[in-house]
């Protein structure tokens, strides 16, 4: 484990504990706000709460090992010997960042056709980023980094192309009241993932052993917390308004809850 000061300890800790709280919490959110949307988006807020709920679950368990590696005791801090799990952080991902996109998919409500044939391609790729962009995660030395965060970013350009040119045409499909939240929710989307390849490379920078651990782990947690709450809010937002568009607001209160 590398050697951090108790400052550096307790920032990522703090991270840690934050964003448990906010995955959890926005987890009721969304699966509590499916009764504020039409039949259509349900299967979307259900995939939205879902992956803050994996989330929830993955971030309970990184902050237990983050806890297990390291004992602080009046104000000095050691390594127990136990390692800190960091593979929690990348099945997460494995599972929720496919599921990101779908939800986004959903939430469109394109054609059965385009639905399932960018859900499947877009859920793909982002899987296949992930498997790729982990050997150079737990890699030693910054050239097998380099060679396996490069391969990461073949599928991760092809998601930003389908998100920028393959959804362009459908966004201007969708009622006015909600295009302009599908676009930010598009940005958000990409901005959050333009900043793991970011955090994924301050072993490159200036920084070294405590400081590279501890940047890692708070901009990691900063993006997921952008990716998941942050563009879930905007994914339920884009629901209630089209639910409105297409339901009416009288209509929609008298839609049954499933």
């Amino acid at each position: 484990m590398e050697q951090i000061t108790v400052g550096q300890f307790g920032l990522v800790y703090n991270a840690f504990s934050f964003t448990f709280a906010a995955m959890a919490a926005g987890t009721l959110f969304f699966w509590l706000g499916r009764s504020q949307v039409g039949p259509a988006y349900k299967t979307a807020m259900t995939i939205t709460g879902l992956v803050t709920a994996i989330a929830a679950y993955h971030y309970f368990r990184i902050f237990e090992s983050w806890t297990d590696a390291y004992d602080v005791k009046n104000g000095v801090i050691t390594a127990t010997g136990y390692a800190f799990n960091d593979a929690y952080r990348y099945v997460d991902w494995l599972l929720t960042v496919p599921l990101l996109l779908i939800e986004l998919v959903l939430v469109m409500r394109l054609s059965q056709k385009e639905t399932v044939s960018k859900a499947t391609s877009l859920g793909f790729a982002a899987a296949l980023m992930i498997i790729l962009g982990y050997p150079g995660e737990i890699a030693t030395d910054n050239s097998t980094r380099a060679l396996w965060g490069t391969l990461s970013t073949i599928p991760f350009a092809y998601v930003v192309w389908q998100l920028f040119s393959g959804l362009g045409s459908a966004i201007e499909r969708q009622p006015e009241s909600a295009r302009g939240l599908i676009k930010q929710a598009r940005l958000l989307t990409f901005a959050s993932w333009g900043f793991y390849p970011i955090v994924y490379m301050i072993p490159y920078t200036s920084l070294s052993g405590g400081a590279v651990a501890t940047g890692i782990q708070v901009g990691y947690t900063i993006a997921d917390v952008i990716a998941k709450v942050g563009v879930g809010i905007l994914v339920y937002m884009i629901a209630v308004r089209k639910s409105a568009a297409e339901y009416g607001e009288q209509g929609l209160a008298a839609v049954p809850a499933k």
